[in-house]
């Protein structure tokens, strides 16, 4: 991932409204951002790989903006990154016999070099979403 800028934002595909809408934010704020949005990468990574084969974050991700790539892996490999990003996830059974994901709703923001430098939460509005893009875009 190293070269330019990234932000990563990991959630499910069946998930009702914090990746939906995260992605929707991330969507109009590239939009916003015009031609400096191409110097930032935008990762969606899953924390339900079980589900969330490539084909299904293909389909899902169809819906934001192209620029938004999608991520998946072996239930490993998830673990493994999840736990670097020190994100809290886990699978929650229903009562209708499915599951849900529980899971950190933020977008984490990664500098050039791969290094953390700021996190987006969940609900910040959008003035203050696009000025750190703005600044990780920067690199100030």
């Amino acid at each position: 991932m190293k070269g330019r800028p990234f932000a990563v934002f990991f959630g499910f595909t069946h998930c009702p409204e914090v990746c939906p809408t995260t992605l929707w934010e991330m969507s109009q704020a590239l939009a916003t951002l015009g031609p400096d949005a191409d110097r930032l990468k935008v990762l969606f990574v899953t924390v339900d790989p079980e589900r969330d084969r490539p084909e299904m974050l293909q389909q899902y991700l169809q819906s934001f903006d192209r620029r938004i790539t999608g991520l998946t892996g072996s239930p490993d490999e998830i673990a493994a990154v999840t736990k670097s990003y020190r994100v809290y996830w886990r699978k929650v059974p229903t009562s209708d016999g499915d599951y849900t994901m529980d899971h950190s709703a933020m977008v984490y923001l990664m500098d050039a070099e791969g290094r953390f430098t700021d996190t987006i939460a969940y609900g910040t509005p959008e003035p203050e979403r696009l000025a750190a893009l703005r600044r990780l875009i920067s690199g100030t």
